[in-house]
């Protein structure tokens, strides 16, 4: 059977996926920032029209085109739009890959006669594409090489054996070599395809280089050049259709434990764990409810994945009944499998009434994900240490479903407070340190003192509660019971003025 390839060619794919929704009649130009100037990324067959071309500087066109219609380019949405693209010409071959930004390549190889031959199939996508207001090129050739220059040239069909003659009109540059190759090809005298496929191939290696050699060879079917099929990500969501309507929660409940245990089976297969799950219910009126959680860390357990759902399903409306349901996890991170080992939480297990115990890291991330779920994870924050003397930037404060936790370092100096906050003065201060004071309207007798522990200011950071400068710090014990941290500025003339900014336990 001999090889056939289709190239698929789509000239204006980001300005029409621009203007499917927003349709525009006049000039059009979507512009991409390139170094400190804006160029045209895309332009409409109006812009053509006006003597537009992608890669003109947007200065340039405006003094061409003062009326050009501009929007920013979206390269994700392009992409997004030639993946789609991708995985619909499917329909015409088992194995179809993307050739650069705005192209696909498909193998059809013993697929036209199911259309009727290769001119029906390609009419057949050209109608297709042209219904959904795509512009597009396509080519079929026994070679990706010849497909991609005929897509990019008009188009048509180079029957089996024909390659020289096929393209043998095509300029240079369509077989995919660089301008300047092209370019010194063409003072020569050597301006077509043609005009190359005669000569011997080791001068033209010598004088323009392999590439050259290689991409004509790979055009006339010398040289193989694969097809690859872009493998298809996992999509990790099930759905279930009831023959009758539910309204009941817990009739929901046991329908999202089958979807669980389906999907957590899923994510097993590939060492994925979920960090966010969305259910959606679909009633008898053809609305729809969404219950979304998210997950403190990636997760695949049915069990206890079905308890975060319990409050979101509870404040379900079901109107008239749910007959369909659907869950996917849009968000979803490595998961490799582990063994549960012996370390469990046997005060856990009698909680849960016997069943399974949980280890402890699992316990606290059910916790997290119940409380961020409730009150936001970006509100759930946990401490985490930081290399600096200074009291207040010891330490950072983080999402702690977005981070792990760390273990303190250990100090060889004194210990810190357990509780820090923003320096209060102390008045009627006596000695040094104070053998009496008074703080937040309470007076207090100093029993004992420890220090001074001198703390310098970080001096590449202008921190204004640190304009001040040094800081001698001392740990107060008092005959009232609070132990508290006091400080004074050693360079303060009158070294009287003391400041309370912390309490230890």
């Amino acid at each position: 059977m001999a090889r056939r390839l289709l190239s698929i060619w789509f000239p204006r794919l980001a300005s029409d996926i621009s203007l499917r929704n927003r349709p525009f009649d006049g000039a059009f130009a979507l512009t991409h920032r390139s170094g400190n100037t804006d160029h045209l990324h895309c332009v409409n067959m109006a812009a053509l029209a006006r003597g537009l071309s992608r890669g003109m500087a947007l200065a340039d066109a405006r003094a061409i085109c003062p009326d050009l219609a501009t929007r920013p380019a979206d390269l994700a949405a392009e992409a997004a739009a030639l993946a789609s693209l991708r995985r619909w010409a499917a329909r015409y071959a088992p194995m179809v890959g993307t050739d650069g930004p705005d192209g696909l390549i498909a193998d059809i190889s013993g697929v036209p006669h199911l259309f009727g031959g290769e001119a029906d199939l390609r009419d057949d996508l050209q109608a297709r594409l042209e219904r959904a207001g795509l512009t597009a090129v396509s080519a079929i050739a026994g070679t990706r090489g010849a497909a991609h220059a005929l897509a990019r040239h008009g188009g048509g069909i180079v029957p089996d054996g024909h390659l020289g003659d096929g393209i043998g009109s095509l300029p240079i540059t369509a077989l995919r070599v660089d301008q300047e190759t092209a370019e010194a090809l063409s003072r020569v005298g050597l301006s077509r395809i043609a005009d190359l496929i005669p000569l011997p191939r080791a001068p033209l290696a010598r004088r323009f280089g392999t590439g050259l050699v290689l991409r004509l060879d790979q055009a006339l079917g010398a040289q193989s050049e694969p097809v690859a099929a872009t493998a298809e990500p996992p999509h990790f969501g099930v759905r279930m259709t009831l023959p009758e309507p539910i309204g009941l929660q817990s009739d929901v409940m046991a329908g999202l434990a089958r979807l669980l245990d389906r999907l957590c089976h899923k994510l097993a297969l590939h060492n994925m764990g979920a960090r966010r799950l969305r259910l959606d219910l679909r009633r008898v009126d053809r609305g729809t409810t969404q219950v979304e959680i998210g997950l403190a860390r990636p997760m695949r357990d049915p069990m206890r994945i079905a308890a975060l759902f319990t409050k979101g399903v509870d404040e379900v409306d079901a109107g008239f009944g749910i007959d369909a349901l659907r869950l996917s996890a849009p968000i979803t991170e490595p998961l490799a499998p582990e063994q549960v080992g012996s370390h469990i939480s046997l005060h856990l297990s009698e909680q849960r009434g016997g069943g399974p115990a949980l280890r402890h890291e699992d316990a606290l991330a059910d916790l997290l994900s119940s409380l961020g779920n409730r009150i936001g994870f970006d509100r759930v924050l946990r401490l985490l240490p930081a290399d600096s003397l200074i009291p207040e930037r010891s330490f950072l404060l983080a999402p702690a479903a977005y981070s792990s936790a760390e273990p303190m370092p250990p100090r060889g100096g004194p210990n810190r407070p357990i509780t820090l906050f923003p320096p209060e003065p102390v008045t009627e201060a006596s000695g040094h340190p104070p053998r009496r004071f008074r703080w937040r309207r309470m007076r207090f007798t100093t029993h004992s003192a420890k220090g001074p522990e001198r703390i310098t200011p970080d001096w590449w950071l202008d921190d204004p509660a640190w304009r001040s400068g040094l800081r001698d710090y001392w740990r107060i014990e008092t005959e009232q019971g609070p132990r508290l941290w006091l400080f004074v500025t050693p360079q303060d003339a009158a070294g009287q003025n003391w400041y309370v900014q912390g309490e230890f336990a």
